[in-house]
């Protein structure tokens, strides 16, 4: 018997897990594996007393804070895969693939996945050219003209770590406007090398025409059209890297708590969710805006409600 079971180890889970054996809170740590999905950037700029950290580095030093604490309060399992989650009697009981266990409180920090782009052709030259993560691939397409889809802080982040190699970057935004730090759009607009659009309709991802039947065929071209112009452009790529935002990992949850647009419902002031005793922080719940500070901060307010909670009943 625990008092609190956490469910995910990226940012928000590990910041739980801390503060609540800090707090001598009896609890339990569920999950696939500690870092999160900044694992794999090379260069994080915006942790807090840190002007420059990798994401293996930071995830490192997270999961070195954590452990420190393991022990009594605080137990760790990984590889342990959540099944179902259910609430009665006033526990929540939560089973994995491997066993049973029970809290007076729940905590989902089970973050998000990349959103998959569903333009002709993306599912075909998926790992052939089409990727989703840039820090893992960019190398493989260096002295190449690639292109960037998604507007936001990541495509820019994206494209930014892509000019460093590759021989021309172009960014692509589908809505009206990019989404991300004017001073990054700026600083990005400067180089020669790259070139932003926003206001377009992806058509078609293709590969290499002249390939026969059975022979591996790689992304040769994107296909996009212009909605301002109503022109219809062919550009020649070899790389395309998809940075479209994520989806919420709660599925496990929509049958216990209130879920809107694929995220956990919460009360922004506790993380307190539709349902007593459960809570939620980081990127499976819908908060506004999706960073590793902000999923921490969430963390931390969750576990401090939740400790309140546990001295209470």
């Amino acid at each position: 018997m625990y008092d609190l079971i956490i469910i995910g180890g990226g940012p928000a889970g590990l910041t739980a897990g801390i503060y609540s054996a800090r707090k001598k809170i009896k609890t339990l740590l569920l999950a696939d594996k500690l870092g999160g999905q900044s694992e794999v950037a090379p260069e994080i700029q915006n942790w807090i007393g840190e002007i420059s950290i990798s994401g293996v580095d930071l995830a490192k030093k997270m999961e070195e804070h954590l452990r420190y604490y393991a022990g009594d309060n605080l137990v760790i399992k990984e590889k342990d895969k959540v099944t179902k989650i259910i609430k009665e009697n006033g526990l929540v009981t939560v089973t994995t693939d491997k066993d049973t266990y029970q809290a007076k409180t729940l905590l989902a920090t089970t973050g998000a996945t990349r959103r998959k782009l569903d333009t002709e052709g993306a599912d075909t030259f998926e790992h052939k050219g089409v990727t989703y993560c840039a820090s893992c691939d960019g190398p493989m397409f260096a002295d190449q003209d690639v292109v960037v889809i998604g507007g936001g802080n990541a495509g820019f982040g994206s494209a930014s770590q892509l000019l460093a190699y590759c021989k021309s970057v172009t960014l692509l935004e589908m809505a009206p406007t990019f989404k991300a730090e004017q001073i990054t759009i700026e600083k990005l607009q400067q180089n020669p090398k790259f070139k932003a659009l926003a206001n377009v309709e992806l058509i078609e991802i293709k590969g290499d025409p002249s390939k026969t039947a059975g022979q591996a065929n790689f992304v040769a071209s994107l296909v996009y059209k212009n909605k301002e112009t109503g022109e219809t452009i062919d550009l020649p790529t070899t790389g395309i890297f998809i940075e479209i935002g994520f989806l919420p990992n709660t599925e496990i949850f929509k049958d216990l708590v209130k879920i809107e647009r694929g995220a956990i419902v919460v009360d922004h002031q506790t993380q307190a969710t539709s349902e007593a005793q459960i809570w939620a922080a980081g990127d499976c719940a819908n908060g506004l805006y999706h960073q590793n500070n902000i999923a921490v901060g969430d963390a931390v307010k969750a576990v401090e409600d939740i400790y309140i909670y546990l001295q209470k009943n």
